[in-house]
């Protein structure tokens, strides 16, 4: 199962306001990235990894390395603006929480990727408890930020975007999305 790069192959167009639609398939997938994680941090104890797992792995690392990045970049430029200057306290702290998040998984990310990596590559060397301890912690930080994220702030970002907002929204994500796909393919397929 290949994953592209633009969630669940959803790319906002410019002039269409689906670029919350992107937003939410994305979280669809990181959800199902998520579990592939798991189930290959889990399928690590009963030996190396077969050409199967190394596939799923480097899936998982493009994934969390380039979309789920690009994702929160879409989140910070567009969505939490709208609402870090709301009357409502409890919002402002939560996109304050959210921001918080993206650095912690930016971190959590990059502690974990060399391993994932050595399981891509199918080499060892590294410390499969630390890993299966991280990836826990990763996993539920990355819950916990979808479902804030869809309970709270997201509603209150539909809310206050006009339809002209979201075309624009729509068209910025799209305009980065092309850009980004013109460096990989003019770099051989490297850039993120």
């Amino acid at each position: 199962m290949t994953m592209s790069s633009s969630p669940a192959g959803a790319t906002p167009s410019a002039g269409s306001p689906a670029a919350f639609e992107v937003l939410d398939a994305c979280h669809r997938q990181t959800i199902v990235m998520l579990e592939r994680l798991s189930a290959l941090v889990d399928g690590l104890d009963k030996g190396g990894p077969d050409r199967e797992a190394r596939g799923v792995a480097e899936e998982i690392i493009r994934f969390f390395s380039q979309t789920a990045r690009q994702h929160h970049e879409d989140e910070e430029r567009h969505v939490f603006p709208q609402l870090e200057d709301s009357d409502d306290p409890d919002i402002v702290q939560a996109v304050l929480r959210l921001k918080q998040d993206h650095h912690w998984m930016d971190v959590d990310w990059r502690e974990l990727s060399p391993a994932i990596a050595a399981a891509a590559g199918g080499r060892g060397g590294y410390d499969l408890e630390a890993l299966r301890e991280g990836v826990e912690i990763f996993l539920a930080l990355s819950h916990e930020h979808i479902a804030l994220e869809e309970s709270c702030i997201y509603p209150q970002a539909r809310v206050r975007f006009d339809s002209a907002a979201l075309k624009q929204m729509g068209r910025e994500m799209a305009e980065r999305r092309r850009a980004r796909s013109a460096r990989k393919a003019n770099s051989g397929g490297t850039a993120s």
